[in-house]
């Protein structure tokens, strides 16, 4: 498990400032002076309390009025226990706010303790607010210029489950001078190993208004390397599970990333937050689970299937599928014979199309037109059929014949080998749509002899999966959160877009980070190609986590791969430190293990980014230096190492206390062009938190030197 507390290397000893009232609740009584000693005091009570609501939960017996509901009610009672254990090493709560009286009758009225849980005492008084309870925005939101009603905001700093140091803001006293939180600071640089952890500790007030959007609403961020967009995605998750539990629980929340490794990174945020039913997930993965990807497409055929213009091209085949009848339909029944002419099953089967309901349903719909027009026939005869007359002509054995062969039945593999293997499907159904030398990219040279014989590609699995969609709806969830999305072509949009129909989503990206030859260059549209064209766009352009040498060398990239883009600010007091380790090819990888060697000798993860060709060598020169490493992959990640050799493909999204960039410009030069590939590069050159060693024996690229 990763460190939860709020920040076990804060500065030990800060004085605490007078405030008026006593400790003996969340709600606050009389007065004295609070030290460090009474806190802890508050603190050691309020796990007792913690552990006390936990053997009240594993004390209660699910009874159910049946066994399925006894059953049930026991998993809900185990992981309710489950969400009350309580980790001694972390912080059950982090800050406190006391509340002015707003009639000024007392001048302490209220004071809460926020944490990452709801604890409460034995009369059911809170001891610590939930973060995401609406009484802790002022935590995160107040300020000397909108107290919000509060007139002190504490920080605590723990180590090892200990209050060590806490800070005071006395937001209604004009005369207390306005300084930076060193608890916070000292929390948003610490050193980690690990996977991310979350910032309910540090949520700043752009931030928290970010996380505290409604479920209705689909909100996307732009945002540079370090301004938290990815944490701020996470938290929303976790509020509204807060929020609008009972709907998102039983609907779902799903997160969405680029890779394995991505995943592995932020897996333990909505756990540690108390959220464990959410599934994460890539956007292959969401689209792989009905097929298997053995090939891979070069990358003109990969772009263009990629473009939204395929979901019109997949449309027409789907409906190109249903014939129109030749012959009338003419179903037995006892000594009669019914005949429904074809000119009126045809007005049944155009209705059906002109509804534009999905194929399968309307495939079950038609037999049931079918036995409504013969009741039809029936009544005008003079008998008197009822329901159960039209579901057993619906159901009988000419009626069902006539229906297949009028609907067939489709399975996506079948439509999509059909479209690659047959130059004359395919023309029909993108006539108009792609030219003639498009087609030409998607037939395949030498066709499968089967659609199970297909050697089925990435951009295939997404083409497959709007094939499903178009003839059965695909299941949404409530919210979806998309992270990595300046990288996904309109056709993975409108995947992960079916997910969230009916609900809404997180979008969050970097038009800057796009490395995909396919990358948005709008928000806008990429909105739209998801489906929530009405989302809301914003940005976060204040940096936490990367240091200022580190952004700003970066940033020399932005004017040749995104002109118009603003350069991010890092707001950090630390400038972190940059180095340039200038060597041979001789002696490159040498210079790699000496730099490494220094930096594992310090606190915190180290990363050491790669070009792809070189991450065996990588790897053999750290094994053989001595160093413990993991190697991270697009389908494994690795939360046990201080030490990761990356390949620079993998590298987006994670982050590390040290980086170090092994030879730039290969980096660059491995992409497909000079845009991407310096996009790549920033990318790289992103991933670090405190320190940044670029270590070369090539010439840096010259958007960088």
């Amino acid at each position: 498990m990763p460190d939860d507390s709020a920040a076990s290397s804060a500065p030990r000893g800060l004085d605490t400032a007078p405030v008026g009232g006593g400790v003996e609740g969340a709600a606050g009584v009389a007065g004295g002076l609070v030290g460090l000693a009474e806190e802890q005091d508050y603190l050691s009570r309020a796990r007792a309390s913690l552990g006390a609501m936990r053997e009240r939960t594993l004390s209660l017996e699910a009874h159910g009025g049946d066994p399925i509901a006894a059953e049930r009610l026991a998993v809900t009672l185990w992981q309710r226990a489950r969400s009350l254990e309580d980790d001694p090493t972390t912080a059950l709560f982090f800050g406190r706010i006391d509340r002015v009286d707003p009639d000024g009758a007392r001048a302490l009225a209220e004071r809460f303790y926020i944490g990452r849980r709801h604890v409460t005492d034995d009369a059911g008084d809170p001891m610590v607010v939930d973060w995401r309870a609406p009484v802790s925005t002022a935590f995160y939101r107040a300020s000397r210029s909108d107290p919000m009603g509060v007139s002190m905001r504490r920080r605590f700093g723990f180590e090892h489950g200990r209050i060590t140091a806490m800070e005071d803001e006395h937001l209604t006293d004009p005369a207390e001078p306005e300084a930076d939180s060193q608890i916070l600071t000292r929390e948003i640089e610490r050193p980690r190993v690990g996977p991310m952890r979350d910032i309910v500790a540090t949520i700043q007030p752009e931030q928290d208004e970010l996380v505290r959007i409604d479920d209705s609403t689909t909100l996307c961020i732009q945002g540079a390397p370090g301004t938290g967009k990815t944490a701020v995605g996470l938290h929303r998750a976790a509020w509204l599970l807060y929020a609008y539990r009972e709907r998102l629980a039983r609907q779902g929340v799903l997160v969405v990333g680029p890779n394995a490794a991505f995943l592995e990174h932020i897996g333990a945020v909505l756990p540690t937050l108390g959220e464990v039913d959410v599934r994460h997930t890539t956007v292959s993965g969401l689209v792989t689970e009905q097929v298997q990807v053995r090939g891979a497409d070069p990358v003109p055929a990969a772009v263009l299937k990629g473009d939204a213009r395929l979901a019109e091209v997949l449309r027409r085949a789907v409906r190109s599928a249903v014939r129109q009848p030749q012959e009338a339909l003419v179903v037995p029944r006892g000594a009669r014979r019914w005949r429904v002419p074809a000119y009126e099953v045809r007005e049944i089967v155009s209705e059906l199309l002109a509804r534009d309901v999905r194929y399968d349903a309307a495939r079950q719909m038609l037999p049931q037109r079918l036995a409504h027009a013969v009741l039809v026939l029936m009544e005008a005869a003079g008998e008197s059929p009822d329901d159960r007359v039209q579901d057993a002509v619906a159901r009988s054995a000419p009626v069902k014949r006539y229906a297949d062969a009028l609907w067939p039945r489709l399975e996506p593999r079948a439509v999509l080998h059909r479209l690659w293997s047959d130059p004359a499907a395919l023309e029909a159904a993108a006539d108009g749509i792609l030219a003639p030398q498009e087609q030409a990219i998607l037939l395949w040279d030498k066709a499968p002899r089967t659609p199970g014989a297909a050697r089925w590609t990435p951009a295939d699995a997404v083409l497959l999966d709007e094939l499903g969609d178009l003839l059965t709806r695909t299941p949404s969830l409530a919210h979806v959160v998309l992270d990595e999305a300046q990288d996904l072509s309109p056709m993975q949009l409108r995947a992960v877009g079916r997910r969230c129909s009916t609900g809404a989503a997180t979008v969050l990206g970097d038009i800057a980070q796009g490395t995909t030859p396919w990358a948005t260059s709008s928000w806008r549209e990429s909105l739209h190609h998801l489906g929530q064209p009405e989302g809301r766009v914003t940005e976060l352009v204040k940096g936490f986590r990367v240091p200022a040498a580190v952004i700003e060398h970066a940033a020399r990239l932005l004017p040749r791969m995104a002109p118009g883009l603003a350069a991010p600010v890092s707001v950090r007091d630390n400038p972190g430190r940059l180095d340039h380790v200038a060597t041979d090819p001789d002696t490159l990888w040498p210079e790699v293990g000496r730099v490494v060697a220094e930096l594992v000798r310090e606190p915190g993860s180290v990363g050491v980014i790669v070009p792809d060709a070189t991450v065996t060598t990588a790897s053999d020169l750290l094994r053989r230096t001595g160093i413990d490493h993991g190697i991270l992959g697009a389908e494994r990640g690795d939360v046990d190492h201080q030490v990761d050799v990356v390949p620079a493909t993998v590298a987006k999204g994670l982050e590390f206390d040290a980086v170090v960039v092994v030879e730039p410009a290969a980096i660059a030069e491995a992409e497909p062009d000079e845009r991407t590939g310096l996009r790549r590069l920033y990318v790289v050159l992103t991933r670090a938190v405190s320190r940044l060693t670029v270590v070369h024996a090539r010439p840096l690229p010259e958007a960088l030197a």
